[in-house]
């Protein structure tokens, strides 16, 4: 690169750490952090919730695959309304939008990492919160590649923390019992219901995948593969360990405990939880980087766009990552974690994120009608094509949620 040319994103990002990125960001968000607010509303139901949290999420991912290789871009919901509305009050707002849950989802985390970490140490949780977020934020601003090998590593970490916890219930002589199927009983199925909003922040994560794309190695092929991947191996651990923490460890002891996961593995193992509890400091901070990365390149895209100042789109020589558009982010959830408790960050999160879907869901419906085709050459690689009804189903599921969080 010349000096005068304009420090540029770099593509180094294959499938296995797209899979690993958006694998740890999910896992990360969910479990270690919200099983057991999820399980206080839904009690013995609580695997159910996560069940129907994936089943919205499903249709709505295969609206992002088509979309994420018709345009591989950063800020990539923005980048869809625009092609499909050509409208940029509406660009705007979406990408703010994203911008936005990516930048709370960083403060609901940093508290739920905050209460792991006061198992070691006897330390303000506002005070760890402070330092969690500054630190990640200085990782976030040293480069992608490195960013996201930190993040991988992290991820394998906190699978492998899953897993043992999955393990030693096998192993344990406490009984393991399937989720009963919920009574048609309207108290039941709102708890569960209202449970499945909150198990929805826990999906969050695969949709960061689609505002890295320009620095995805194979986009067009990677970049679907990953999104699937990473859905179906979240819910598969989430409804696992929400059948066993559910099984050993009474719902209302569970929504109390500031690490729901040490106790759960307390309760199945008979030894310490400090491994777990590490594990999921390992995992929070996992999701914050991973959030905190995909914030700044939504403001990267959206700036190189028109839509921001251009200030913020400018990348740092050295590191080729969006030094202010990063800090930007961090400064706002620092604020955030220290006004909001972390189930209200989560319920407006998840919220936003479901009214993002529902845009990205509409923006495929539009551009089929109006037969834009995919701004790839025509010797390039042939984009993802997800049936029509997906998207229609994609936006009906997520309205549906976002009027059930309203009642």
């Amino acid at each position: 690169m010349s000096r005068d040319a304009t420090p540029q994103l770099q593509r180094r990002l294959g499938l296995t750490l797209l899979v690993l990125y958006g694998t740890g960001i999910t896992v990360g968000a969910g479990v270690y952090v919200l099983i057991g607010t999820v399980a206080g509303y839904a009690g013995k139901f609580a695997p159910w919730s996560f069940v129907l949290a994936a089943v919205v999420m499903a249709f709505t991912v295969a609206s992002y695959a088509e979309l994420a290789t018709r345009y591989p871009v950063s800020a990539g919901e923005a980048a869809y309304v625009r092609a499909a509305f050509g409208s940029q009050h509406l660009t705007r707002f979406v990408g703010l939008l994203t911008i936005a849950i990516a930048i709370v989802s960083s403060a609901a985390v940093a508290l739920g990492s905050a209460g792991y970490i006061r198992e070691f140490i006897a330390v303000p949780p506002m005070l760890l919160v402070i330092v969690v977020l500054i630190a990640i934020g200085a990782v976030a601003s040293w480069g992608i590649l490195e960013s996201v090998v930190m993040a991988s590593i992290f991820t394998l970490i906190e699978v492998s923390g899953l897993i043992a916890i999955i393990i030693a219930a096998l192993w344990s002589d406490v009984p393991i019992t399937p989720a009963p199927l919920p009574p048609m009983d309207m108290k039941i199925l709102s708890g569960i219901g209202f449970a499945s909003l909150l198990a929805f922040f826990a999906f969050i994560g695969f949709e960061d995948l689609v505002n890295v794309a320009e620095e995805a190695k194979d986009p067009h092929r990677d970049l679907p593969r990953a999104m699937a991947i990473t859905l179906v191996l979240s819910t598969i651990l989430y409804v696992s360990i929400a059948i066993i923490a559910v099984s050993v460890v009474p719902p209302k002891e569970l929504s109390a405990s500031s690490a729901p996961l040490s106790t759960v593995f307390r309760a199945v193992a008979g030894v310490s939880p400090a491994t777990i509890s590490l594990i999921a400091i390992m995992a929070t901070l996992n999701t914050i980087l991973a959030q905190l990365t995909m914030a700044s390149r939504v403001i990267y895209g959206m700036a190189r766009q028109g839509d921001l100042p251009q200030r913020l789109g400018k990348v740092h020589a050295a590191t080729n990552t969006p030094l202010i558009a990063t800090w930007v982010t961090v400064a706002a959830a620092l604020v955030l974690a220290l006004w909001f408790p972390l189930e209200r960050l989560a319920e407006l999160t998840s919220v936003a994120t479901l009214v993002v879907f529902a845009f990205v869901n509409v923006s495929l419906l539009q551009l089929r009608r109006n037969g834009v085709a995919a701004p790839v050459p025509t010797d390039g690689p042939a984009y993802f094509t997800a049936p029509t009804w997906v998207p229609v189903v994609g936006l009906a599921t997520s309205v549906a949620m976002i009027a059930a969080s309203l009642l």
